[in-house]
């Protein structure tokens, strides 16, 4: 199952140095600067840098975190300005390109290297049974796709993928095309990151979101910070963290790697980030085995119950818990059967390091549990999360100042894109609501995730894939299976700024749409049009582009969407597709009665700051849960059975990275250069298994009933990691993880969890 290492990412100009103990800082600052300027120019890159998240500017592209009130001039981090300079870029793939270049010839191609062609700027085709896609007009293109799409024996034939950059209008407008033309096939990215936090929260709390602000942080005494590296993936989330420690707060990380952001903050807009020593971060780091972040939470749990017991009535919450929680007794009874030993298998951790959290949890009035991937990507998410509202309930930490649940999603739109319906089941209201606004009966059988689409595209029962924005090829799991998915499509449809591997590897027949970027102004018949994102924190505020298109073929999603409306449903369809194209205001008022807490959308969102999104948790200590209440609940332990001679693996980014989008062969913070063909792994375990730091290895992961998979040729690098853990990086790991490999309840890839061994290359 062994694709040949691509000749481009053999890397041989591999440097490994010591990972860095601090974050941020005058480096940072000058690499944004050196880099930004370099490729867009001073004043293009002066223009775009003072707009960022700014009001009356855009929103980045790079992750959800939420603005605060009082904004900086330089509202933006290293691995924003990295992503504008990236969309910014005035190179552009040129006609010639598709003609020189057969998809044959691709097929090596690093996602690096097809990121650094430039901007797509006209849509091309690849007609069935060619090697070449080719320039091709809109009107055709939008043919193409309403004639495959009309010719399915039923709409279930067809799924269309979401990626979280899609701003609020744009989403709303596509679930309202796919719904119209009959399925609730709406895979999205969400799928394969946090769909293990939806899950567990609407269970639990009636919400799938975060129960915080953003001030919370500065109001917090404790915040417990799991399975994330903000210094990397949400820079900006270190001020807040910042916050918290200089209001005399404590922070307590748990990951199995040390990550730089997590040990020392340098924070460029004070000068004691840069000329001082910055800020401590975690007073505690727990560096847990992967995988064990259940068996914590659950022991931290008990050690709660067991304070109660031996002081009744002066630890646990009785007045919240009697009146706004249910399953207080099944849930103590439960853990007063945890086996520590059990436990301290699971986590790699001391019986020390438990009570020392229990303690730092129970000296503390107002706690935030914050966390991202590395807990959501684990077989047992959903109830791990589960167990994270149970230990901020047992003390009210959730609906007070300073504390709560806070999930944070990494895509810039992600949240939002599910409020406005992109999803395969979307609540009865949600559809009862659309039917009303645009008198038609929406289909109601649940439709398919990202991995399922992938199945049923396998097994023939999808034909035609959408895909708006994203790298679905290169983002899910189990690399060789679903390539070989996409292959056996009649049709698929990318609708992009940038090049990825989705666009080598296609269906029989292949269309590529260029579509504006976040940046750039985007100009319909009723004027220059903005769009709105929702962040981490339920905060809905608009996004104004702000440098002119990259090229006159270029449109934006909103008028690619509606094309592929009027083509598919054609031009005597009841919806005013050419309506909501020529004014956005349109569509918002559309959404103001269909989605609650959008009923202003208009005027809501042309306040300064945007407005925020009820959320009964947060605000009321309100549950819309069947019960009307917080459910703490029983969650049984199943830790990961590592055995000899092997290793439990997780996935990561570098830092010079965004998903699969990979800005530069570095990541400065591990201290790797000029490369990514690397595993990170323990000192320790290297001595055990008979390996040194600089071997070439291939990384084996082992599945039950099934074929090994290879990543072949990766260089070891001995890391401070958790003993028995090791770490490669994504997208290139995503060949070891079965697509059979999905949490429970959320069927999101376990890239958290893979059990592999290390094969030695001569």
């Amino acid at each position: 199952m062994t694709r040949p290492v691509p000749e481009r990412a053999d890397y041989p100009d591999l440097e490994v140095g010591h990972p860095k103990r601090e974050a941020v800082g005058a480096e940072a600052v000058v690499r944004s600067l050196e880099s930004t300027v370099a490729n867009l120019g001073a004043a293009r890159a002066a223009r775009l840098l003072l707009a960022v998240n700014q009001n009356g500017g855009f929103d980045c592209m790079s992750c959800a975190w939420p603005d605060p009130a009082h904004r900086h001039t330089a509202e933006f981090c290293e691995n924003g300005a990295k992503a504008i300079t990236w969309e910014a870029t005035r190179s552009t793939v040129a006609r010639t390109f598709w003609a020189e270049r057969s998809l044959t010839s691709l097929q090596d191609a690093t996602e690096y290297w097809l990121g650094q062609q430039g901007r797509l700027v006209e849509p091309v085709h690849k007609p069935a049974g060619s090697d070449h896609y080719q320039p091709v007009s809109w009107e055709r293109a939008f043919e193409i796709v309403g004639a495959h799409l009309r010719e399915l024996d039923s709409p279930d034939e067809a799924a269309f993928y979401t990626s979280g950059r899609t701003a609020n209008e744009t989403a709303f407008l596509y679930q309202l095309f796919v719904r119209a033309y009959g399925t609730n096939n709406l895979p999205d990215c969400s799928n394969m990151c946090h769909e293990s936090t939806g899950t567990a929260l609407n269970d639990v709390i009636g919400v799938g979101k975060s129960t915080i602000a953003y001030d919370d942080f500065g109001r917090a005494d404790l915040v417990i910070v799991m399975g994330q590296n903000p210094g990397t993936n949400h820079p900006r989330m270190l001020t807040a963290l910042e916050e918290t420690k200089r209001n005399g707060g404590r922070i307590i990380a748990v990951n199995p790697l040390p990550e730089a952001g997590l040990i020392r903050y340098k924070n460029p807009q004070k000068a004691r980030g840069l000329i001082g020593r910055g800020t401590e971060m975690a007073d505690r780091y727990l560096q847990i085995r992967s995988g064990g972040d259940m068996a914590l939470l659950q022991a931290v749990s008990k050690r709660v119950l067991e304070a109660e017991a031996a002081a009744p009535g002066t630890v646990l919450d009785h007045v919240f818990l009697r009146e706004h929680t249910v399953g207080l007794e099944a849930l103590t009874e439960h853990l007063a059967a945890l086996d520590d030993a059990e436990v301290l298998v699971a986590t790699g951790l001391t019986v020390d390091d438990l009570d020392d959290l229990a303690a730092e949890y129970l000296a503390a009035d107002r706690v935030i549990i914050t966390w991202a991937m590395g807990l959501t990507q684990q077989r047992k998410a959903v109830d791990t999360i589960k167990e994270v509202v149970n230990l901020l309930l047992l003390r009210g930490n959730i609906g007070k100042p300073g504390a709560g649940a806070s999930p944070i999603r990494g895509h810039s739109n992600v949240q939002g894109d599910r409020t406005m319906g992109i999803s395969e089941r979307m609540p009865e209201s949600f559809l009862d609501a659309l039917g009303r606004e645009f008198a038609f009966e929406p289909p109601r059988a649940h439709g398919l995730d990202a991995v399922d689409t992938l199945h049923a595209m396998r097994d023939g029962r999808v034909k035609v894939f959408v895909a708006l924005g994203g790298n679905f090829v290169g983002a899910i799991s189990d690399t060789l299976a679903a390539e070989d998915a996409v292959r056996g499509a009649r049709l698929t449809v990318q609708v992009s700024t940038k090049l990825n591997r989705s666009h080598i590897v296609t269906g029989q027949e292949a269309l590529i749409l260029p579509a504006l970027g976040r940046t750039e102004v985007d100009l319909q018949q009723a004027g220059p049009q903005f769009v709105s994102v929702e962040d981490s924190v339920c905060a809905v505020h608009a996004s104004h582009g702000a440098v002119p298109p990259i090229g006159d073929e270029v449109r934006s999603e909103v008028a690619i969407v509606a094309g592929m409306a009027r083509a598919t449903l054609g031009d005597d369809h009841p919806i005013d597709w050419d309506g909501m194209t020529r004014d956005y205001d349109v569509i918002r008022d559309h959404i103001s009665r269909v989605v609650p807490g959008f009923e202003h959308f208009n005027d809501d969102v042309r306040t300064q700051g945007g407005f925020v999104l009820p959320n009964g948790p947060r605000d009321s200590r309100t549950w819309p849960t069947p019960s009307g209440r917080a459910h703490l609940t029983v969650n049984e332990l199943e830790h990961i059975e590592c055995p000899p001679g092997r290793l439990i693996l997780q996935t990561l980014r570098s830092h010079d990275q965004f998903n699969t989008t990979v800005y530069s062969l570095n990541d400065r913070y591990r201290g790797v250069r000029k490369g990514r063909d690397v595993v990170f792994v323990n000192p320790d375990d290297l001595e055990r298994l008979g390996l040194a730091d600089g071997d070439r290895v291939d990384v084996v992961s082992e599945w039950p009933g099934e074929s090994d998979r290879r990543l072949p040729g990766q260089r070891v690098i001995a890391y401070p990691t958790a003993r028995g853990c090791a770490a490669a990086y994504f997208p290139e790991a995503n060949v070891l993880v079965s697509l059979a490999s999905t949490a429970i309840g959320s069927n999101t890839p376990v890239s958290k969890a893979v059990i592999v061994r290390l094969e030695k290359v001569a």
